[in-house]
């Protein structure tokens, strides 16, 4: 099984989080978070590892200060 990769893993992040702004763009706000709630699961489904994902969870709901 794998392990939650939480170190920076995105070749270009300044433009996947240009692509993931312009996503969001002309949405309202309920369809913003559809779209968030989406992409989460598509992402979810590729991981497909559940103890990833349960890392992940973890993570997420943890302050900021408990991932650096």
């Amino acid at each position: 099984m794998g392990r939650l990769i939480t170190e920076p893993n995105i070749p270009g992040p300044d433009q996947f989080y240009a692509n993931l702004l312009a996503l969001h763009e002309g949405l309202e706000k309920a369809e913003s978070e559809a779209v968030n709630a989406r992409l989460i699961l598509i992402l979810a489904n590729h991981i497909g590892d559940p103890e990833v994902l349960k890392e992940a969870l973890a993570a997420a709901r943890a302050p900021s200060a408990d991932r650096d």
